[in-house]
C-alpha cells in the first residue's frame, strides 16, 4: 500500500494550487487526475484581481502576468443598437486589474510550478472508492498499470461538477440546471472593436425575453475571442438530464461540457450573423464544445479527514468568471489549514473553519451568478465581482471587531483582505517596497504599528509573545509612522514616510495587525498585549509545548 500526506484528486486550476501550495510547504501530495493528457481548451477564461494577489503570493503573478490579456470592461448592445459600456474601474491601491487567460494556459502554468517544488500530476488514474478512519484515508485508485490502495491522512476532492469523492462521501448536492443549452468556440474574427473588451449582445423577444444571446471574451492573440451563444435546433439534446432540484450524491449533473456534438464554424457563424455589432466573419476555429449550466451547492465542504474545493462543492453560470477563481481561492484557503494539520501544529478544529469560511462564499457566488444569468446582465459592484470583498468575518479563527465607538473601527475589519499598499522604505534599501511583499510568506504575519510615542518595550514583549506562541511560524515587522525611531522593538522595520499604511489600514498607534497566510487580516489590537495576541494565535496554531 503506497503512502502520502496528501492524496488531491483533481488536477484541474482548483487541485493544481492545493498541491503546490502543499508542495511549497514541505507537505507531501500526490496528485491524480483520470485524463491521460490535459485538456487543451479555453474553458474558463477570466482571472480577477483578488486570483492574482494569489498568485502573487504564491509567486507566480509575472509568468501570468506575461501570458494574459487585460479585460477593461465589456461593450454592451441590445437588438441591435449601442448599450452602457461597462468599465472595469478599481482603486488606484488595488494592485491588479482585470484579465483573460485560457484555462489550458493557466493550468500549465501551474503544472510547472508545481514540478519546481517536485511534485508531478499522475494521469491516467482515477479514485475508485475510498474509506476513512479517525488517522487518514484509504483511496483506491485505477491507473495504467493496475489499481493500488493509497493510504493519505487527508484527501482533497477537486473533481469537478461530476464528483467522485462527494459521491463517496454521500454529500448532496442540491439546486437545479438551467434549461437551455449553449456552446463554445475558440476562433478570430476581424472586427475593429476596441481591444481588451468584452462583448455581449442581447436580442429580445416580443414578451421582453432575451432569446438570443452571444459573449465574447478577448484572448490572447489577433482578434481572438472565447465566445458562447445558444446552440441551435440541430445541436440541441433531445432529453433533459438531472435537472431535478433535489439531486442527491449520486445523481447526474447536467454541468459542462457535453461530448460528441461539437458545433461547427458554420454554427458560429450563423449567430455571429444575427447578433454582432459589425459585419464580420470567424475564422480559425481551435476548439468547440455544447454545455449545460446548473447551480449547486454541496450541503457540506467534506467530511472527516476528506475535504471538497472547487466545482466538487459549488457550480453556478459563468457569469463574471466566478468559478474558477472562487476554486482556487478555496484551495487557497484549505492548503495552510492542511499543512498545519499535517505537521501536527493546528489548533482543535483549524479544518472545520475551512466549512465556516468558504462555504458561505460558495453560496453568496451561486446566488449572485444564478441572478445575473436571468436578468441577463446585472448591474455588478466591480469590486464584488473582483472578489476583494470576501470576508471571513465571524469564523472562528478571526477576532471580532475593535469597538471604538458608533459604526465601529473604519479600515479593513477582522476577517476582511488585508489590502496593499506602496512606498514603504527601510533602513538600508535605497527602494520603497510593497506591503505584499512583506506577506509574501507561509505564515501568519505580525505588523505592529508605532509612532514617537508608542511604548518601545510593551510592542517588543508582544512580539516575543507572539513568537513564542507561533512556534517559529510567524513573521513580524514594525511599520513606523513618520518620526518614530523603532529602535528596540527587536524586529524588521519599514517606515511609512508617505503615511500609505496608516491610510489603507486606518492605522492608530499603537495597534497590531495579524495576517494569515492567505491574505486575510485575522485581528487587529488597538494597545495590544502580550496575552491578547497569545490568545488569538492559538485559535489557529496548537499552544503548549
Amino acid at each position: 500500500m503506497g503512502e502520502t500526506e496528501v492524496l488531491v484528486v483533481g488536477a484541474g486550476p482548483v487541485g493544481l494550487t492545493a498541491a503546490l501550495e502543499l508542495r511549497r510547504r514541505g507537505v507531501d501530495c500526490r496528485v491524480v487526475d483520470r485524463r491521460t493528457e490535459p485538456q487543451p481548451y479555453a474553458r474558463a477564461v477570466g482571472v480577477l484581481p483578488r486570483t492574482f494577489e494569489v498568485w502573487d503570493a504564491m509567486g507566480l503573478v509575472r509568468d501570468a502576468l506575461e501570458a494574459a490579456v487585460p479585460l477593461y470592461g465589456q461593450l454592451v448592445f441590445v437588438d441591435g443598437r449601442p448599450g452602457p459600456r461597462v468599465e472595469l474601474q478599481l482603486p488606484p491601491d488595488v494592485p491588479y486589474g482585470f484579465a483573460a487567460l485560457p484555462q489550458d494556459a493557466t493550468e500549465r502554468l501551474l503544472t510547472r510550478h508545481l514540478e519546481a517544488y517536485g511534485g508531478h500530476v499522475e494521469r491516467g488514474t482515477e479514485l475508485l472508492g475510498l474509506e476513512q478512519d479517525g488517522d487518514g484515508v484509504n483511496a483506491r485508485l485505477g491507473a495504467p498499470g493496475g489499481a493500488e490502495t493509497v493510504r493519505a491522512r487527508y484527501l482533497v476532492g477537486c473533481d469537478g461538477a461530476h464528483s467522485r469523492t462527494r459521491q463517496e462521501l454521500g454529500i448532496a448536492f442540491e439546486g437545479d440546471a438551467f434549461p437551455e443549452e449553449y456552446m463554445l468556440g475558440d476562433v478570430e474574427v476581424d472586427w475593429d472593436l476596441p481591444p481588451g473588451y468584452a462583448v455581449r449582445s442581447l436580442h429580445h423577444g416580443a414578451a421582453g425575453e432575451v432569446d438570443d444571446l452571444l459573449v465574447c471574451v478577448p484572448l490572447p492573440g489577433r482578434g481572438r475571442y472565447r465566445m458562447s451563444m445558444r446552440v441551435p435546433a440541430e445541436l440541441a439534446a433531445g432529453a433533459e438530464t438531472g435537472a431535478g432540484a433535489g439531486a442527491g450524491a449520486g445523481a447526474e449533473v447536467a454541468h459542462g461540457l457535453e461530448a460528441g456534438r461539437a458545433p461547427e464554424l458554420r454554427h458560429i457563424q450563423a449567430v455571429l450573423d444575427r447578433l454582432s455589432p459589425q459585419e464580420v466573419t470567424a475564422r480559425r476555429l481551435r476548439w468547440s464544445s455544447v454545455f449545460r449550466i446548473s447551480h449547486r451547492l454541496a450541503e457540506r465542504y467534506g467530511a472527516g479527514r476528506v475535504l471538497l474545493a472547487g466545482d466538487a462543492a459549488h457550480i453556478h453560470p459563468p457569469t463574471g468568471a466566478q468559478g474558477m477563481n472562487t476554486g482556487i481561492q478555496d484551495a487557497y484557503n484549505l492548503a495552510w489549514k492542511l499543512a498545519l494539520a499535517v505537521r501536527g501544529a493546528a489548533a482543535d478544529g483549524l479544518l472545520g473553519s475551512y466549512d465556516a469560511e468558504r462555504r458561505p462564499v460558495g453560496a453568496e457566488v451561486v446566488g449572485r451568478t444564478v441572478l445575473h444569468a436571468r436578468q441577463g446582465g446585472a448591474e455588478a459592484d466591480v469590486l464584488r465581482e473582483a472578489q476583494l470583498l470576501v470576508s471571513y468575518a465571524g469564523s472562528p479563527l478571526v477576532e471580532p471587531e475593535p469597538e471604538s465607538g458608533p459604526g465601529g473601527r473604519p479600515g479593513p475589519r477582522p476577517g476582511d483582505r488585508a489590502p496593499d499598499c506602496h512606498g514603504l522604505t527601510g533602513d538600508i534599501a535605497a527602494y520603497p517596497v510593497r506591503l505584499f511583499d512583506l506577506l509574501r510568506s507561509p505564515h501568519h504575519t505580525l505588523l505592529l504599528y508605532a509612532d514617537e510615542d508608542s511604548p518601545t518595550q510593551e510592542l517588543r514583549a508582544c512580539a516575543t509573545a507572539a513568537r513564542s506562541a507561533a512556534r517559529g511560524r510567524l513573521n513580524v515587522f514594525a511599520v513606523l509612522a513618520p518620526g518614530a525611531p523603532g529602535d528596540g522593538l527587536g524586529v524588521p522595520r519599514v517606515h511609512d514616510r508617505d503615511k500609505a499604511f496608516r491610510r489603507a489600514y486606518r492605522a492608530a498607534a499603537p495597534e497590531a495587525f495579524v495576517v494569515r497566510p492567505d491574505g486575510h487580516l485575522s485581528a487587529r489590537f488597538p494597545s495590544p498585549t502580550p496575552s491578547a495576541l497569545t490568545t488569538h494565535l492559538h485559535r489557529t496554531l496548537r499552544g503548549g509545548p
